[in-house]
């Protein structure tokens, strides 16, 4: 079973909660960062190069430092408070019609090392190194990982009783997406969930910010390495996570948009597409209107815009394996039969001709990059299932790159975990 503990936050006050709660590190670039941020925003801890005119590299040593003072100030100046006693905290975050409800909890190193704690995406080690350096430096968990968990029903009471009472931050943010966080401060309540977790809860599924699980778990085991005395309670061991039950989370579309046709013209990429596809137009332009986006209508269909139209792809029987976790990933049909096969690309982590959006920004974006002449065609991929994800992890198996979009992003900002 996991191991889990409260801790006791670091966060800002009721009255400065929207002043400093910040979109995530890697979700705006340093532009967008500096373009966005307040006099008591966290991005000026998570994005310190931002304090810099012109702009700062995100590497270099003078921004390390400004993230370190930065975080001193803050708590300084009291825009950021550490709590007296360990908690949990319970954070919703509503999306639309939808609502998702996690605990906020620290998760042990030692659980990502025996693989309670399931990964399904590789990680780049300058990717780690750069998330390691701000957990170090910082000595604490500025931002928290999203996992999920397997639905269990006293801990979704706890969590309901506890969104029943009055929240401790409420607001809704620039996408229109709302926030809501509790504090737990019954004692036999808190032990209770530790309990839960210990004896039940046998795996947490890393949903999203597997390097900042990986960079968390390097960090204690450097701490452990130069601990004498080390015994596996001590703070640096856990780090932060809110934990959603799976059947909250929805996952979506995470599409694709390509350069060019790889000296194709065409018409002769669509003859290309027959081999292994059924391909007919969806949608085209009516009356001088664009084509209407067509969305996937199910696993094993592909909407493509090309031109100035939108395409339906269905995969033909036998183009692909039902019984193999990966292989039967509409990412993985994609990959082999028309990224690789047709466009000649072969690593989409390091291939320039191809780029990844995200279903939130919608069907209307791979349109744009098409019509602008940036990008060739585009595909878009029905959504893996949180099912899917959670095979593919318990098998031990890694989706392809860029399979998965979570939506809405956690808000950083609301927690901080300390290392000591």
């Amino acid at each position: 079973m996991v191991r889990v503990k409260p801790f006791a936050a670091i966060r800002p006050p009721k009255n400065l909660v929207t002043e400093v709660a910040a979109p995530p590190y890697d979700v705006l670039n340093s532009a967008e960062a500096k373009a966005m941020a307040g006099e008591k925003s966290l991005l000026h801890i998570t994005k310190p190069e931002i304090d810099f005119d012109p702009i700062a590299g995100e590497h270099e040593q003078r921004t390390y430092d400004r993230a370190v003072e930065n975080f001193k100030t803050w708590q300084k100046n009291g825009w950021l408070v550490r709590e007296e006693k360990e908690k949990y905290y319970v954070y919703a975050q509503t999306m639309g019609k939808r609502t998702q409800f996690g605990i906020v909890l620290c998760a042990h190193t030692d659980d990502y090392a025996t693989g309670k704690i399931k990964k399904h995406e590789l990680t780049r080690k300058d990717k780690e190194d750069d998330r390691m350096i701000h957990v170090r430096i910082q000595n604490a968990n500025i931002e928290p990982v999203f996992f999920a968990f397997k639905d269990h029903k006293e801990l979704g009471e706890i969590i309901a009783k506890t969104a029943a009472g009055a929240p401790e931050y409420k607001f809704t943010d620039e996408n229109k997406f709302v926030h809501t966080f509790w504090v737990i401060n019954d004692d036999a309540v808190n032990a209770r969930i530790t309990e839960i977790f210990t004896n039940d809860i046998d795996a947490f599924y890393v949903a999203d910010g597997h390097h900042r699980t990986a960079a968390a778990a390097r960090v204690g085991a450097e701490k452990k390495a130069q601990n004498p005395n080390h015994t596996g309670n001590e703070e640096y061991n856990f780090f932060m996570a809110v934990c959603f039950p799976e059947s909250q989370l929805a996952i979506i579309d995470y599409n694709r948009v390509v350069k060019d046709l790889n000296g194709l013209s065409e018409e002769q990429f669509l003859k290309a597409l027959e081999e292994d596809f059924d391909v007919a137009v969806a949608t085209k332009p009516r009356c001088g209107r664009p084509a209407k986006p067509f969305n996937p209508t199910g696993l094993h269909n592909f909407s493509m815009y090309l031109g100035d139209k939108w395409y339906t792809l269905t995969a033909k029987p036998g183009r692909y394996n039902d019984n193999d976790p990966i292989g039967v990933l509409d990412v993985t049909i994609l990959s082999n039969l028309v990224l690789d096969k047709i466009l000649g690309i072969k690593d989409l982590r390091t291939d320039k001709r191809i780029d990844f959006v995200g279903g939130i920004r919608g069907l209307g974006e791979l349109a744009r990059r098409v019509d602008s002449g940036e990008m060739k065609v585009a595909f878009a991929l029905y959504p893996v299932s949180m099912q899917q994800l959670i095979n593919i992890a318990d098998t031990g198996n890694i989706m392809p790159p860029k399979t998965t979009w979570f939506e809405p992003k956690l808000r950083s900002g609301l927690a901080i975990h300390s290392l000591d």
